[in-house]
């Protein structure tokens, strides 16, 4: 296979910068954590659901999911729409109910709704599970890297990690929310290049029915099987609404309205999205029939079609995708450990310039554990089987007491205790009987779960205390939440769209750089033409920000 050439590294490089710069330019607007983790409650629908989208599409759907489509093709597109319905649940039941919550970190209200131990329990648990799930993600980029240039893991991994973490250190939220618009650019354009490539290449869809006809099928292959395929849908249901970075844009939005709007957008990108990204892998089994490893159908695929620097942007598209991901999770997590463990815990009266400060540590910290974590994911049998196991024994149990105790009153403080416990081992002894399938293992520990949880609401407790407190926040959350007032001209603001200006400018020029080089082939033209339309939209962006921005 090709390796990267020196355009490819100039595109990595510039691409890297970009990104730190966001992070630094925006630091200049956090002033407080509220800023620092919700982005002021201001947060647009349109942003709000691009990074929504963003913060679920790591380069583990290029490694795992592009594996399972070279292996067993169109079944690949088939589970991660998956992804759909959860935005869908979020639209009718939860987006409102966050926006009332009133809340600046995805476990806060535990303490109302149940008590403190329940919160600071569910806080140091999922802070746990955040971090063992993030290396996953890093782990995916790092051996993606490494195929695609043969740089070693670990300097992959390491600076990867890093980048994300100084750039989300300094900006926040803000640099979350802005950089995940800026990468999925990168990303949309970067695949949209591909996808032509890799359909001429393949022979089309025609001449891929007769090589593969099985793989053509979206219900093909173990994991296509329905049972599998109905116990999968329900376990993202269940993780995505439960995701801390998923209801973080919905209690950061401007408005209950606008979180809707987040939800409806979600979807109907992770409905779009998924066939245009996994296609290529799919079309790899026909243009690389001997790949030994499937988790590298991508990469190989990459360097097999793409010129010189058009390799470099698909790349720096790999890094869009985690480096969002990565940059939330380290935003949400830090937020869990500032104002749930060292604010409830430590220093319930601190100033709100030593909580920022603390919350920048915070989120250093999440990031040197994660990327020191993630050289070591490898030893766990692959990213799809080590996020399957993981999510299946672990998230279940953690999150149903989460999404279930903001819906319904009745459960009471020991069912979520009982949730955590009992599933977890439920989990752990069903998945150690290898006569058990995963997805037998997974659907009782459902079944479980939400059966103990539920069931601790057949009796009541006696606690007036509890229950007068328990009815006060429900009263809370059947009203609508107060509007924040609109500040479309404020400094922020016009601060924002000039930083897209500039973000869509550079991004746009570095697609027509890359493509003149090859602008004889299709992938030049492709670039090109996304580069003219990047250009187009810094011009839309710079023209709102010299006269009256707007989100």
């Amino acid at each position: 296979m090709n390796k990267l050439h020196t355009l490819d590294y100039i595109t990595i490089i510039i691409y890297m910068v970009l990104m730190s710069g966001i992070g630094i330019f925006l630091g200049r607007y956090v002033k407080n954590i509220g800023d620092y983790f919700k982005g002021g409650s201001g947060i647009s629908w349109l942003a709000g659901g691009i990074s929504n989208f963003m913060t679920k599409f790591s380069s583990f759907v290029f490694v795992a999911y592009a594996g399972i489509a070279y292996s067993d093709g169109l079944v690949a597109i088939t589970l991660i729409w998956s992804t759909i319905f959860p935005s869908i649940l979020a639209v009718f039941v939860y987006a409102k109910l966050w926006k009332r919550a009133g809340i600046i970190s995805p476990v806060e209200y535990l303490e109302t709704r149940f008590n403190a131990p329940i919160r600071q329990i569910f806080s140091w648990s999922g802070v746990l599970l955040k971090v063992l799930d993030d290396m996953l993600k890093l782990y995916s980029i790092g051996i993606f890297v490494t195929a695609a240039s043969g740089i070693p893991f670990e300097t992959a991994v390491i600076f990867c990690g890093l980048v994300v973490a100084i750039y989300t250190v300094i900006g926040g939220f803000w640099a979350v929310i802005v950089t995940d618009v800026v990468q999925f650019v990168i990303l949309f354009f970067s695949t949209l290049i591909l996808v032509p490539l890799a359909y001429h290449a393949a022979g089309g869809i025609a001449h891929m029915q007769e090589v593969i006809p099985d793989n053509m099928q979206f219900l093909n292959g173990k994991k296509g099987t329905p049972f599998f395929v109905f116990v999968y849908y329900i376990l993202i249901i269940i993780k995505y609404n439960g995701n801390w970075t998923f209801i973080q844009r919905f209690y950061s939005a401007k408005t209950e309205e606008d979180g809707k709007k987040i939800g409806w957008l979600s979807a109907g990108l992770f409905l779009v999205f998924p066939v245009i990204f996994l296609f290529p892998a799919v079309a790899a089994r026909v243009i690389l029939p001997e790949l030994e490893n499937p988790e590298m159908a991508y990469v190989a695929l990459c360097l097999k079609l793409l010129p010189e620097g058009i390799m470099g942007l698909m790349l720096s598209a790999m890094f869009a995708a985690t480096m969002s991901v990565l940059s939330a999770e380290y935003n949400v997590t830090a937020s869990v450990l500032t104002r749930d463990i060292y604010q409830r815990l430590f220093r319930k009266n601190a100033s709100p310039k030593e909580t920022l400060w603390v919350a920048r540590l915070m989120t250093l910290a999440v990031g040197l554990v994660v990327t020191f974590g993630a050289l070591y994911v490898g030893q766990f049998g692959g990213a799809f089987k080590a996020n399957q196991y993981l999510t299946g024994i672990f998230s279940i149990p953690m999150i149903i007491p989460v999404i279930m105790g903001i819906v319904f009153w009745r459960p009471q403080p020991w069912g979520a205790i009982a949730t955590l416990v009992i599933g977890i081992a439920t989990g752990i002894a069903l998945n150690l009987n290898t006569q058990i399938s995963w997805e037998m293992a997974t659907f009782i520990e459902i079944v479980v779960c939400i059966t103990v949880f539920l069931g601790s609401g057949l009796v009541l407790s006696k606690d007036r205390e509890y229950n007068v407190r328990v009815v006060e926040f429900f009263k809370k959350l059947a009203k609508p939440a107060p509007k924040v007032s609109d500040a479309d001209d404020s400094p922020v603001m016009t601060g924002l769209m000039m930083l897209y200006a500039f973000a869509f400018l550079v991004t746009g020029t570095m697609f027509i750089f890359m493509g003149v080089p090859s602008a004889g082939n299709l992938s030049g033209r492709l670039a090109i033409g996304s580069g003219i339309i990047c250009l187009g939209a810094a011009a839309v962006f710079y023209r709102r920000g010299s006269g009256k921005s707007v989100r």
